[in-house]
Parts: structure tokens; C-alpha cells; sequence
């Protein structure tokens, strides 16, 4: 199979999004927009990337940087056009010979069934393979304009485009294929003599068709291509993800029973067999097994949920919350970096964060883990068949030893040996008619107001 790169186009001042984070790095499905592109061309098997970053936006060249390395970065600036763009990754992809596919870094529902169709096309010897689409509202994008057998002889832009040619249906998406030493040689000989002034990465059709080149383009759905340019496209997109995620995790065997409710992030992973209630909302980086239930009003990240347990409703699992086989986190019940042994309950009203709580243990409403000191983080250990009382308190570092029980209302400070009862709270005093007293005070101070 002939080598294949990608230029991911991420240099764009993106304005319209009015915003002070970058464009590329807005989310959909919890994942950045350059993120879902750059998985999308690593899973095509572009064994090289470079993306194409401006000056004006260092945290997307931080991102690049962090995941692929610096060689993966190319500047471009000033910002003088697409065409510009691609050959601002020139000198980044030295030494490599094959396939380059380009394409934009603000299309997050791109697969890699939308773009095999370009390589497959190379394959069968076009020289220049396009994606096109063709949108409900055309206004803004180029025109494919092509020939009577079907091939393409130029990308008219909107500001460029004869009335005829504005009347096209086809459009360009933004996504082309070829080899990289005829990429780049179109591109040295592209011009700014347009109405923006900019170089076209869309000239390099004509350039090609002058040259007696086969230039063709596949038709891809438009929500594959959707560009995310103002947060109503980025709503709209993510509208599009969440849907596909639901329909896949039905077909899958994922009872819903109102799934519009429900929101996923790129990596959830929900097993057949498992249920989930209405308006449940799944950050990035979780994980259910089958025969589990996610109850209705719950906030899952970084968690993963075993076989036979029930969590929530109105349950908040954090980053690093385990919750094991058959065990209850209930409502109004928050976990966080706490593995929960299998069969435990914490059914209402409790915050337990670092450390872990034994098979079948019981953890009383109200019950803290107290594991912050305003400077670092300690663990709380609760031993198996433990029995926590309601409102205690427990502040780590401690352990509760295996079967051991704490009393209703306690501070925990020190460990607590298996089967022994820790009890931990000020005598309670009664005061006859001390509440009589008081309230006939009072009316009296109060009586010269009145």
C-alpha cells in the first residue's frame, strides 16, 4: 500500500466562534475538535501528521506538540490562504514519499469510511481525488464544477463563481488526496490574483486539469463534513455525535429508555446489558458493564462501574471512582478516587473521596470522607462488612477495620480495629425547662421594641 501523510489545516484566526479558547480546541463528544480529526486520520493510516497552527493560537501548537511531538507542527504565518497553508508543511514532511491527504481541523464527525474513498480512487489512478457534498445551503462554499463524464474541472469560490457556476449543487468539503511531490508542485505554481488576495488551495484543480491530470471527486454525506466555523455548527454538531453514539449503543444492546436525554463523550463504554435512565450525562473516560443501572440524574467521569451495580439517581462519580460488582452509590452521592468493594452501599447523602471501601460494607447518609487539608490529599480505608453510621466523619488518613461499626454523629480521627464499635461524639446533657426560660427572656428583651 503506497505511504500516507496528512496536513491538518488548524491555522485560522476562527473569529466567528467568539471565543477566547481556539477554535480547533472546542469540543464535541468532550474531545477537541483537532483531536477527533487527528484520530480520524491516524486510524485511516496516515503514519505521518503535521498540522498547520498560526502564531496567534499557542495552546493548539501545545496540543500538537504534546500528542505527536514538535516535528509535527508547521507555522504558518502571515495567514495568506489555504494554498499557503499546505505549503507551510512542505519543509515537515521532508523525506517522505506518498499519499498526502489534506484536509480541515474543524470537522469533528469525519470517519474513516467518509475519507477511504480518496485513497481508494488514488489507487485506481486519480491524481487528484476530492471529497465533495452537497449542502442544504450552498452559499458559502466552492463549487465543483465538472465535466460531462462526471470529472472535475475546477472549484469555483463563492466570491470568484459565475451566476452558472454559483448554480452547482456539488461543493467542495475541504478534504483532497494526491501524491506529495504533485501537491506541492501545484501549489508553487498557485496565484493570489483573486478577490481575497489569498492563495487557493482549491486553484491546484485547474493547475492539475491543465496538466492533463485525472481529477475526481466522492460525495460524502454533509454532516460528515459539517465544519464548526460559530457555537450554533459546534451545537449542531454535537447534536449529530450524540445521536450516532446513541443509535450505536442501542443497536448494541444498551437499554435507554428516552436516549435523547442521555449524553456520551467520544470514549463512553457501555456494555450490552446495562440500562441507563434519562438525562444521565457521561463525561470522557467511563466505563459500564453489563447488568449495570445508571439511574436518572446522574454525572459520571473517569469512572468505571462494574457488573450488577446501581448508581444513582442524582449520583456524581469522578475521575478515578471504581464502583464494584452488585455494590449501591445512591443518591445525592458523590465518589472520587475510591474503589468500592463489591456488594458495598452508600445509598444517600455521603462524599467519599481517596481511598477505598470493603465488599459489603455499609456507608450511613451523611457520611465523610474528610481527606483534604487545604495542602494535599489523604485516603480513607473502610474494611469489608464495615458498618458506617449515619454522619460520621472521617478524616484521613484512617482505616475502619473488617465488620467494624462507627456510631451515628462521629469524627473518626484514629484507626479502628476490626469488629470493634468507635464511638466518637460529646455526651449529650439535658436541661429542664430550659427552652421555657429562654423564650420568656426573649419576649421580655423584645417587649420596649414593640
Amino acid at each position: 500500500m503506497t505511504a500516507r501523510a496528512a496536513v491538518i489545516l488548524a491555522a485560522g484566526q476562527g473569529t466567528r466562534m467568539k471565543s477566547p479558547i481556539p477554535k480547533v480546541l472546542h469540543k464535541v463528544g468532550g474531545r477537541t475538535l483537532l483531536d477527533r480529526v487527528i484520530d480520524t486520520v491516524e486510524q485511516i493510516g496516515c503514519e505521518r501528521v503535521v498540522v498547520v497552527v498560526g502564531n496567534h493560537s499557542p495552546a493548539v501548537r501545545a496540543l500538537v506538540e504534546a500528542r505527536l511531538g514538535p516535528q509535527a507542527v508547521a507555522v504558518q504565518d502571515p495567514p495568506l490562504g489555504t494554498g499557503h497553508a499546505v505549503m507551510a508543511a512542505k519543509a515537515a514532511l521532508a523525506g517522505f514519499a506518498g499519499d498526502v491527504l489534506v484536509t480541515n481541523a474543524d470537522c469533528p464527525l469525519l470517519e474513516p469510511d467518509d475519507l477511504a474513498p480518496l485513497f481508494v480512487m488514488r489507487g485506481e489512478g486519480v491524481d487528484l481525488a476530492l471529497l465533495g457534498f452537497e449542502p442544504a445551503d450552498a452559499l458559502l462554499y466552492g463549487r465543483l464544477i465538472r465535466g460531462p463524464a462526471g470529472e472535475v474541472l475546477k472549484i469555483a469560490e463563492p466570491k470568484d463563481a459565475t451566476l452558472e457556476e454559483l448554480a452547482a449543487k456539488t461543493c467542495y468539503a475541504g478534504m483532497l488526496a494526491a501524491d506529495k511531490d504533485a501537491l506541492f508542485g501545484w501549489l508553487s505554481r498557485t496565484s493570489n490574483a483573486n478577490a481575497k488576495g489569498e492563495y487557493y488551495l482549491t486553484e491546484i484543480v485547474s493547475l492539475a486539469v491543465a496538466d492533463a491530470r485525472r481529477v475526481a471527486a466522492h460525495l460524502a454525506p454533509e454532516a460528515a463534513v459539517m465544519g464548526c466555523d460559530t457555537p450554533m455548527q459546534l451545537a449542531a454538531a454535537e447534536g449529530v455525535f450524540q445521536q450516532r453514539a446513541r443509535a450505536r449503543l442501542l443497536a448494541q444492546g444498551v437499554a435507554m429508555a428516552a436516549p435523547e436525554t442521555v449524553h456520551f463523550s467520544w470514549d463512553t463504554q457501555v456494555a450490552a446489558g446495562a440500562s441507563i435512565e434519562p438525562f444521565v450525562v457521561f463525561a470522557p473516560g467511563v466505563a459500564v458493564e453489563s447488568g449495570a443501572q445508571i439511574r436518572a440524574f446522574s454525572h459520571l467521569e473517569g469512572a468505571v462501574v462494574r457488573a450488577g451495580a446501581v448508581v444513582g439517581p442524582y449520583a456524581r462519580l469522578r475521575p478515578g471512582a471504581e464502583i464494584g460488582e452488585d455494590a449501591h452509590i445512591g443518591n445525592f452521592v458523590e465518589v472520587k478516587k475510591v474503589k468500592v468493594g463489591k456488594g458495598a452501599k452508600a445509598n444517600h447523602l455521603s462524599y467519599l473521596g481517596d481511598g477505598a471501601v470493603g465488599a459489603g460494607a455499609n456507608i450511613g447518609a451523611g457520611t465523610i470522607f474528610c481527606n483534604y487539608d487545604g495542602f494535599d490529599k489523604f485516603e480513607t480505608h473502610v474494611g469489608e462488612g464495615a458498618f458506617i453510621g449515619s454522619h460520621t466523619s472521617l478524616v484521613a488518613p484512617v482505616s475502619v477495620g473488617a465488620g467494624a461499626f462507627t456510631a451515628t454523629g462521629s469524627v473518626i480521627t484514629e484507626d479502628v480495629p476490626a469488629d470493634a464499635l468507635a464511638l466518637a461524639r460529646g455526651r449529650q446533657s439535658i436541661k429542664e425547662g430550659w427552652a421555657a426560660a429562654f423564650r420568656a427572656r426573649k419576649r421580655k428583651q423584645k417587649a420596649p421594641k414593640a
